[in-house]
């Protein structure tokens, strides 16, 4: 069988190539494959009399990486297809270690390839940066570098640097969560006789680094107090908080107990949200995603779940009801889509629900479930034609309320009032308004208008209950006009 033998030229100089590699080498008779030429111990070997040649230009004829490491492959499976001899193929490092083609050579099952060895400059990185590599460490790719895929906690090595594009990618990536400041650690040609290493500014990442095959990038480990913006780090203040030295507060609570306060914090958060303040949108959900962290840390505590539960529910669970992305089910409109998304929650039942109105949440406002009923229904049919037809049916239902009134029963009232309420409930649903929501918006102009009279009659040394009627109205006309001054300016 055609074979393909891949060794490694090793990260620094001719002296750091072991001896069995380098005679391996100076032994060949053929030309030897190079990923590239841009390695000083290829330009020694040619030196004493060794062939290469290069796939250098590929990466001026590709614009992404992916592309080069395809090709370079392709070749060499074809060459090693029509040469009488094996096909020797050198790359930098050990042929182990951040090296794709060999991983696409190792995969394809038309040649077979095998592994000559050579030096991993790993533990020269580790010398060079008087590092023990037990405490942890990450070795990354710079031309595939995810910030999701990143410990900042541990000894951090960016390879292949290529050019000063990616290590601007590499730069912007990393002060999504260091500062400009921060110290990092460029490493070139580590073990070598030309070994060197300067400690640069993030932010001069990109304009201090010079490029070639034997740099390396290194990040030290990250301390905690960088990392309160991160997931993790909430999660560790929240295990503290009711831990056996944590708070008594936070100790002491359950998920009964949290209920009131859980609900409140969405009610700020809507707040937030009607207020169009940014900042205040980012203090409500924070203090949203510590109620969740707080529940998920009670449910560790007891021994029934975690955070990690909670998070692959709702991760299986989108990925499950949104085939249109990440299936090949096909769902062009929002109606496609909710149509689906019913479906596929009939299905993770089990079972169909005994009643169209199932699944209200008992403890939900009555105006929320007022609202809730009416679109249930309205999916299957049972709702007026049209929106014309509830307006009538509203008057109709205050004709009641105002014969209860004179006829003064109470009973009746209560039960009228009642029905013009859910009536109200099913209209805001045809002009796709949240009725609770509607109603909150409603009760804090009431409360800002209100403070503003007490504000007023304060100033003339009065209350509400010793000024008129007509003081008051006349402050509450000023009260309109300026929360509308107030929107208008903030549109």
């Amino acid at each position: 069988m055609k074979q393909i033998e891949v060794i490694g030229l090793g990260a620094g100089d001719l002296e750091q190539l072991p001896l069995g590699i380098y005679r391996k080498l100076i032994k060949a008779q053929q030309t030897i494959y190079a990923r590239t030429l841009d390695h000083p111990v290829v330009e020694a070997l040619e030196a004493e009399g060794v062939s290469f040649t290069s796939f250098d230009q590929l990466y001026e004829e590709e614009e992404q990486f992916g592309m080069v490491y395809e090709r370079i492959t392709e070749k060499l499976i074809e060459a090693a297809k029509t040469s009488e001899n094996t096909v020797i193929y050198a790359v930098p490092g050990h042929p182990m270690l951040a090296e794709k083609t060999v991983q696409q050579l190792l995969e394809q099952q038309e040649i077979e390839v095998s592994i000559a060895g050579g030096q991993s400059y790993l533990d020269d990185l580790f010398t060079a940066m008087q590092i023990d590599p037990i405490e942890g460490f990450q070795f990354v790719d710079g031309t595939d570098f995810k910030r999701n895929h990143l410990n900042l906690r541990n000894h951090l090595f960016v390879c292949q640097v290529y050019d000063t594009f990616i290590a601007s990618e590499v730069k912007l990536t990393l002060l999504e969560d260091l500062p400009s400041d921060y110290g990092v650690y460029i490493v070139e040609a580590a073990g070598s006789s030309a070994e060197k290493i300067e400690k640069v500014p993030l932010e001069e990442l990109d304009h201090r680094m010079e490029i070639s095959n034997l740099t390396t990038l290194y990040i030290p480990p990250v301390p905690e107090g960088y990392l309160h913006h991160t997931f993790s780090f909430l999660r560790e203040v929240m295990a503290i908080l009711r831990g056996p030295d944590g708070c008594p507060w936070d100790k002491k609570q359950t998920h009964e107990s949290l209920r009131h306060h859980t609900i409140e914090e969405v009610y700020e958060l809507i707040e937030a949200i009607d207020e169009e303040d940014d900042d205040h949108i980012v203090e409500e959900l924070g203090d949203l995603l510590m109620h969740i962290l707080l529940h998920s840390q009670i449910g560790e505590d007891n021994g029934y779940f975690t955070i990690d539960d909670v998070i692959q529910s709702i991760s299986d669970k989108m990925i499950y009801r949104h085939p249109h992305v990440f299936s090949t089910t096909v769902a062009d409109t929002e109606e496609a889509v909710l149509q689906n998304w019913e479906e596929l929650k009939k299905q993770e039942k089990g079972k169909e629900r005994e009643s169209i109105l199932d699944g209200i949440p008992a403890h939900l406002p009555s105006l929320a479930t007022a609202y809730k009923l009416t679109s249930k229904a309205g999916k299957v049919g049972f709702e007026w034609g049209h929106v014309e037809e509830v307006w009538e049916k509203l008057k109709e239902e205050i004709n009641e309320v105002i014969e209860a009134v004179e006829e003064k029963e109470l009973a009746d009232v209560e039960e009228e009032l009642g029905d013009v309420l859910f009536v109200l409930a099913n209209i805001s649903r045809y002009y796709k308004v949240n009725p609770e929501i509607a109603l909150e918006r409603a009760n804090r102009k009431f409360i800002s208008r209100f403070q503003y009279i007490e504000e007023k009659l304060k100033e003339n040394q009065q209350t509400p209950k010793t000024a008129s009627l007509q003081e008051m109205d006349a402050y509450w006309e000023e009260a309109k006009k300026k929360q509308k001054r107030a929107e208008e300016n903030g549109r």
